[in-house]
């Protein structure tokens, strides 16, 4: 068998500017398929990262997002007075929010594109610890000033520290600038809430989710239950995580759909590709085969040299397309968030698990393009193999 697998090993070299062909094929199929898989993980590892186990999200009943909800300040003060919330000097940690999308020019194109101004409370320092301010400072309650996500002030012209931005008829100054973690917060712009509301012409008392820190993760079943059972509200309460976990799967869903949709397409003719090369290769080795027939070498044997020959050359594919992706890793881009409508940042995201399916991918198009010779090659007994030198 050593002879066999040295014998296949060095065929696949001899016969390197024809498999070449077979390698480029693949390696594109492999580079769209992982391409698109990192695009889907890195928007649904952004916003799962956006949300905390340690934090809940209380909306009114039935509503599907927060851009649905509305809370009064009379629920919004029973919420904060619902045991398993965290406390500190200022009292409890929670920060009523409101959402509004408007519309800014990009940087790049000049064009005008949806983003996120998110109206806080002066709590949510202490609700989201993770994010800090990196540039700047914070902006004062009761001032027309906000604080601007790191991805929003690469993306959106007139975000920049010291810059000003007009909406809602009222002039903002951007104070400061803040790093989520690369989380969906990134991408937006945080203000008071009460003057948002104001500069929208909103009931200033009505806010459309309320944030809550809680003392651990696991008060959050005594903290829903309290919510849930207290007859003055109509609300539904579920861990933050959750609720950005739920947000991301029908985009990451559509993108993994079309990207496997297109690299199974361009599979089938990496397939053609490798059946072609195959069948050339076993044209010209008729006189190889009958050699190995007669010295001895069984179906089973010469299956599975014609076939590793195959996967040796899809192999290779897999390596080259994921080596084509792999500066795409961490790489930024934006799309549209269809829960708000609004610009989403995020980066590629090319995990070792993603690495694995697209290396597997390639050896299932090296197996499928492979099998077809490898049965023929197998088939041949010494005497036809013979006849047809």
């Amino acid at each position: 068998m050593g002879v066999l697998f040295l014998y296949t090993v060095r065929s696949v070299w001899v016969r390197r500017v024809p498999n070449l062909v077979a390698v480029v094929s693949i390696a594109g199929a492999v580079a769209v398929f992982a391409s698109m898989l990192a695009l889907a993980s890195g928007f649904r590892a952004t916003l799962v990262a956006s949300g905390s186990a340690q934090n809940a999200l209380v909306r009114r009943a039935g509503s599907t997002a927060e851009v649905e909800s509305a809370l009064s300040i009379e629920e919004v003060r029973i919420v904060q007075d619902a045991p398993g919330i965290a406390r500190d000097d200022r009292g409890p940690q929670v920060s009523p929010e409101v959402l509004v999308i408007i519309a800014r020019p990009l940087r790049q194109t000049g064009t005008d594109a949806n983003v996120q101004v998110r109206g806080v409370s002066s709590r949510v320092w202490a609700v989201r610890p993770d994010v800090r301010i990196v540039a700047g400072r914070a902006f004062t309650p009761g001032l027309a000033e906000v604080v601007v996500g790191k991805y929003a002030a690469r993306t959106y012209q007139g975000t920049e520290l010291g810059g000003t931005l007009q909406f809602g008829g009222t002039t903002w100054k951007v104070v400061g600038i803040f790093d989520a973690g690369g989380t969906a917060f990134d991408s937006e712009i945080w203000c008071d809430a009460a003057l948002l509301n104001q500069a929208f012409q909103r009931p200033a008392q009505v806010f459309q989710s309320v944030t809550a820190r809680l003392a651990s993760p696991d008060a959050f079943l005594t903290f829903k239950d309290a919510l849930t059972a207290d007859p003055r509200l109509r609300v539904q309460v579920e861990r933050e995580i959750d609720y950005y976990r739920k947000n991301s799967q029908a985009v990451a869903r559509m993108i993994e759909v079309l990207g496997t949709l297109v690299a199974f397409i361009m599979g089938i003719g990496a397939v053609f590709a490798g059946l072609n090369t195959m069948y050339s290769a076993l044209s010209a080795r008729v006189r190889e085969v009958a050699v190995l027939r007669a010295l001895g070498f069984g179906t089973p044997s010469i299956l599975g040299a014609f076939l590793l020959e195959a996967l040796l050359i899809a192999a290779m594919g897999g390596l080259a397309g994921l080596l084509l992706v792999l500066p795409l890793n961490g790489w930024t881009t934006s799309t549209i968030n269809w829960q708000t409508f609004s610009h989403l940042s995020f980066a590629f995201r090319l995990t070792p698990r993603l690495a694995f399916e697209g290396f597997f991918f390639a050896l299932g198009i090296g197996f499928l393009g492979g099998l077809p010779p490898a049965w023929r090659a197998a088939r041949w007994s010494v005497v036809r193999a013979l006849r047809e030198l």
